[in-house]
């Protein structure tokens, strides 16, 4: 069980998804369709249930859009929701 939204494995998944392209290897429109799991937990060395666990949690929090493409499951950062998110932290929730 995840006990906060917020850890630094979570936020650096955030940021590498800021700009994929320069953190992952080229593969199909990185900016449009996202990055995979698999993608992410190569990236960061993590077991890909444990990738898995994280992406889905900040998919749940409507930090990150999904979309299938090709039967796997792609993440990408939901800008316009991360900005509403950062202001509501900013007024002091």
């Amino acid at each position: 069980m995840l006990k906060t939204p917020a850890s630094q494995l979570r936020l650096d998944i955030l940021e590498l998804l800021k700009d994929p392209a320069a953190h992952f290897p080229p593969r199909g429109d990185l900016p449009e369709d996202g990055v995979t799991c698999d993608a992410v937990a190569a990236r960061l060395g993590l077991r890909r249930e444990v990738a898995a666990t994280h992406l889905g949690l900040l998919a749940e929090l409507g930090l990150l859009r999904t979309s299938e493409v090709r039967r796997a499951t792609h993440y990408r950062r939901d800008e316009v929701r991360i900005a509403e998110v950062a202001r509501m932290f900013e007024k002091g929730w």
